[in-house]
């Protein structure tokens, strides 16, 4: 077995080197039971990855990139641009902090600083935006000022939906940035080109789709489409390329035909919606790597396209205010198993990833209804409230779950949340209607999961007094984190 991993990895790390592999990944943090950052940067390595994008300055996360050549895009969260445009010093205390204190002779390569997370995004209804541009120009003084200005530059990851072409001319060379945000747009891409720093952007295909039910799918996708756009002589098969485009061609309006653009989150989800699986997933990010390993690039700017995939590994206490999908992004399950093959070399043969190892898992035991339980008027309520406090996404139109019976889905519920509670005894009641078991409630598609154990030492061989005083430990430490 332990000859056949290192083949395998000796066949990924080849084909990487021989290809020049340039693609990235995003790793968030938001779940409710995180396997130890050494475990997963390890596993980065492994796979292959040379580009990492965080969203937040961990400490575990920058200690365990450490000697790594992994390129880091480090981020400063939207909840703290009102302090870092604030003035100068706030900046020189952050990347002194998190920047400085890891760049070092064998330390972390960090490449950029991204300054926000779609501040512009119509939803946040322009909270941000009049911190965008003073905490952009505070962090790259900062990061001059500290002598890193030369190689590591501050960039702001924009939601496509700050660029946009009209309705009535809705092609790519019609693209211009939107009016509401194109002075203040305008003035960050002269900050930007004055720093040589690149305009970062995040597209997803997958939400043309969700948004749209009149989409044609097949457009999504990278294998040629039935009805492709034409304009001004070029012709469009994918969502991709065409909105790529039509931020190119804003940029080309506003003067700056040449400026480098990063995608910075580009990703298909595996669940939480219809359209969300993993044979979609699968289809769209190896199409995605194929084409922008291959250099063709799109109609208005040939080359290989510097991306990052988002998402790393799913995350469970992510907001589902934009969908219930938003916790299925990651190519690797919580556990760091992998969903799917993935050629990373964009060969498109199937290559298999390969998972975080040494992961323990908590007790193989889950909550489930009591099959005897017969007064169940108020099982809907408790089916509510668990999934209110867990993770029940799975369960929706479409999705890996929704083929569950109202039992099932009850068994379902209560699991998760017990699940995420550490599996305390007293989280398994739900008015008398729920019972502990040792069989797993798993069938077909619908995987019922059994939480990581990050107190690392696992419970699988301690008393039932010392499991209680374990998990009593854990729901403290949770509580603490959150």
């Amino acid at each position: 077995m332990a000859s056949f991993y290192y083949y395998t990895l000796f066949l990924v790390m080849a084909t990487v080197c021989s290809q020049g592999l340039s693609v990235g990944v995003n790793w968030g943090t938001m779940a409710t039971h995180q396997l130890p950052a050494d475990m997963v940067v390890q596993m980065l390595k492994n796979n292959g990855f040379e580009k990492l994008k965080l969203f937040e300055a961990d400490e575990s996360i920058l200690n365990a990139l450490v000697g790594t050549e992994i390129e880091v895009m480090l981020a400063i969260p939207n909840n703290m641009l009102a302090e870092m445009s604030s003035g100068l010093d706030a900046a020189v205390s952050w990347v002194d902090a998190n920047v400085t204190a890891y760049v070092y002779s064998g330390g972390v390569n960090i490449n950029y600083v991204a300054v926000g997370n779609e501040p512009t995004l119509q939803t946040y209804n322009g909270t941000y935006l009049s911190y965008m541009l003073p905490a952009l120009r505070n962090i790259q003084e900062a990061l001059n000022r500290a002598g890193h200005g030369d190689r590591i530059k501050a960039t702001i990851p924009f939601n496509a939906d700050v660029y946009y072409s009209p309705d009535s001319d809705p092609v790519p060379s019609a693209g211009d940035f939107r009016p509401e945000v194109r002075d203040l747009t305008l003035e960050i891409l002269q900050f930007l080109h004055e720093n040589s720093a690149p305009f970062t952007v995040n597209i997803y295909p997958f939400l043309s789709l969700y948004g749209n039910k009149n989409f044609p799918i097949d457009y999504a996708f990278f294998e040629g489409s039935n009805v492709p756009i034409k304009d001004q002589g070029l012709t469009y098969t994918n969502v991709f390329d065409a909105n790529f485009d039509t931020l190119v061609s804003a940029l080309n309006k506003a003067g700056y035909p040449d400026m480098e653009i990063i995608v910075g989150e580009v990703g298909w989800p595996t669940d939480g919606d219809i359209h969300a699986n993993v044979e979609n997933a699968k289809r769209f990010n190896q199409g995605l790597l194929q084409h922008i390993m291959s250099g063709e690039g799109t109609p208005l700017r040939k080359g290989k396209i510097n991306v990052y995939l988002f998402s790393l590994i799913d995350e469970n206490a992510k907001s589902i205010a934009p969908g219930n999908f938003e916790r299925h992004w990651g190519i690797f399950e919580f556990d760091g198993m992998p969903k799917y093959e993935l050629d990373l070399a964009g060969m498109q043969e199937d290559r298999t990833l390969i998972p975080v190892e040494g992961v323990v898992y908590m007790v193989k035991r889950w909550c489930v209804l009591n099959p005897d339980a017969t007064n169940l008027g108020d099982l809907p309520n408790n089916i509510n409230y668990a999934c209110s406090l867990s993770d029940c996404t799975t369960l929706g139109y479409g999705c890996s779950c929704n083929h569950l019976t109202v039992r099932g889905n009850a068994s379902y519920a209560f699991n998760m949340y017990y699940q995420i509670k550490s599996q305390n005894i007293w989280d398994c009641d739900f008015d008398g209607l729920a019972m502990i078991t040792d069989q797993d409630p798993s069938e077909s598609s619908c995987q019922f999961p059994i939480m990581i154990d990050y107190g690392s030492s696992g419970i699988l061989h301690k008393g039932l007094f010392e499991v209680l005083l374990t998990s009593l430990s854990v729901c403290i430490l949770f509580l603490l984190v959150l």
